[in-house]
């Protein structure tokens, strides 16, 4: 993702820089056998601690999606084409999703064709609304049809998909809740109040 301030030889130095210092701690401390292991798995962290930023901006963008559609929905309605409605659009939206965007427009602006670079950066994000957003305008400009049009559809569409998953996780939720009701919450309750019980009822009888 542009987004993102590391790059691949960034991750590499820094695998590098971890699987180094875990090995000479390991040495210094007189653990030589563990030394192998701490510098394997220090040298995964930064990779995995990446991975994980990468997801955690990817839902965020995702989540950006609805909102980009309403903005063009309302910069296509006033008559805008295609290009410009997405610029106007991203000038006031704000997080990854909208910087993403931004460097799509900066690479146009420098020469490169918008939609060679706006599919580019769908393609990276991986949001399948978003697919369909770039599919729209790019079909738009190509024919030359109307887009605002499909633009609210598509965003009613969006936010409608989007309304079923919640309604399908929070259906999901209570059976979730049973593992640790069952195996977690239920025997500490009973470890708290019965056996207490129980004990005292043993002692009793003695």
């Amino acid at each position: 993702m542009s987004g993102s301030s590391w790059g691949q030889r960034d991750v590499v130095g820094a695998q590098v820089l971890s699987a180094f210092a875990a090995a000479v701690v390991a040495t210094a401390v007189g653990l030589l056998v563990l030394a192998v292991p701490l510098a394997v798995l220090a040298w995964r962290i930064p990779g995995i601690a990446l991975e994980r930023r990468a997801r955690r901006r990817r839902r965020h963008a995702d989540r950006e999606v609805p909102v980009l559609l309403d903005l063009l929905a309302v910069a296509t309605s006033a008559g805008l084409p295609p290009q410009l409605a997405l610029r106007r659009a991203v000038d006031v939206a704000e997080g990854p999703l909208a910087e993403e965007l931004r460097s799509v427009l900066r690479a146009t602006d420098l020469g490169g064709r918008w939609r060679d670079e706006l599919a580019g950066a769908s393609r990276g994000l991986g949001l399948p609304d978003l697919d369909r957003t770039v599919a729209a305008l790019t079909r738009s400009e190509a024919l030359g049809s109307s887009l605002a049009e499909e633009i609210r559809r598509l965003a009613a569409d969006v936010r409608e998909a989007r309304r079923a998953a919640a309604t399908e996780r929070a259906r999901a939720a209570p059976v979730k809740m049973l593992f640790p009701l069952v195996f977690l919450v239920l025997p500490a309750f009973l470890l708290l109040t019965v056996v207490p019980v129980l004990v005292a009822t043993v002692e009793s009888i003695r």
